[in-house]
């Protein structure tokens, strides 16, 4: 680690310590004390052309008014710099404030919807082809089909038969048109002040372009259900769903067919989510899990997939409300 970042000459006077809200894809450091940077080990799943997708997003932020975290360019101009085994790293601008893992009320989630109104109306102009694109991310029908073909047998058999099922009945929109996006809005990438205004957006790497109804269905569906991925008792909280639409509509009107769409946009990306969590109880191979809380990765994913099933049922049997509170 230390070789590769002596392409950044300047953080050889700053301690690097270990970052607690690191979140599971990248290896994360902070550098400096109070921090100044963020240092990270990109994960490969993430080809080191995602930094000019960054960088160009977060300039056009930036001079658009909006804080952001900016790639700090190595010492010869580069945005990331290689390991001796081909790993990519990078640096970023460390933006002080709050970092949340659970929509702890009505005015967190009105903050957010905020913020990720905000970001949307700043990229709305951005003249830009990503240069790192995650194919089939989603392609809700093909996780579906691989799923059927995956999961043959046993209690994850169950769940996935109750995941097909809905999603065979599920009604709504798959293809309507791709904007910038985020494309990860899980509460923990979005930053607050201490007094829970939202500042900027975090873990850029999957930036994108996607239809608004899967960016904000997969932002509701991790901020309006109270318990998190790690409990089955899963619902859709109303107020929060609420209060995240008031948030938006308040930097950002949505287009007559955006509400539409958005009516079944949770349901749609807890079934595409817990279709990954209950193929991947077979595969065994890409969700990290808690060895202290489960026997098995599989165990866990189990779990999950049955948690996201349940939301997906909730969202369901909450349509008209969703509607209603998108229309209003």
């Amino acid at each position: 680690m230390i070789d590769v970042l002596r392409a950044w000459g300047g953080l050889g006077r700053l301690p690097l310590s270990d970052c607690a809200d690191a979140g599971l894809i990248n290896r994360t450091f902070l550098a400096g004390d109070p921090p100044v940077y963020v240092v990270q080990q990109v994960n490969p799943l993430f080809r080191p052309e995602v930094h000019d997708d960054i960088d160009a997003v977060t300039t056009h932020l930036a001079a658009r008014g909006m804080a952001t975290p900016r790639l700090l360019r190595t010492d010869s101009g580069a945005l990331c710099a290689l390991d001796e085994e081909g790993a990519a790293w990078r640096v970023m601008d460390f933006v002080p404030g709050v970092t949340v893992h659970r929509v702890d009320s009505p005015s967190r989630a009105r903050a957010a919807g905020a913020l990720v109104a905000r970001f949307h109306r700043a990229v709305d102009d951005l003249d830009w082809d990503y240069h790192h694109v995650r194919l089939g991310a989603h392609d809700t029908a093909l996780h579906m089909s691989r799923l059927d073909a995956t999961v043959q047998e046993g209690e994850a058999r169950a769940v996935a038969d109750g995941i097909l099922d809905l999603w065979r009945t599920w009604s709504g929109r798959l293809d309507g048109p791709a904007r910038h996006a985020h494309g990860d809005l899980k509460i923990s990438n979005l930053r607050f002040s201490t007094d829970g205004e939202g500042l900027c957006l975090l873990d850029l790497d999957t930036l994108s372009r996607q239809p608004i109804d899967v960016e904000l269905g997969d932002a509701w569906r991790s901020w309006c259900n109270p318990v998190g991925e790690d409990g089955t008792d899963t619902f859709l909280d109303l107020d929060l769903l609420g209060a995240a639409v008031t948030g938006y509509r308040s930097e950002r009107q949505f287009e007559a067919g955006d509400r539409i769409a958005l009516g079944g946009a949770v349901e749609r990306i807890a079934l595409e989510l817990a279709a990954r969590f209950c193929r991947d109880v077979v595969e065994d191979s890409y969700f990290g899990w808690n060895a202290t809380k489960f026997s098995s990765r599989a165990a866990h994913n189990l779990f999950r997939a049955r948690g996201q099933l349940n939301l997906a049922r909730s969202a369901r049997s909450h349509r008209g409300d969703i509607e209603r509170a998108l229309g209003g």
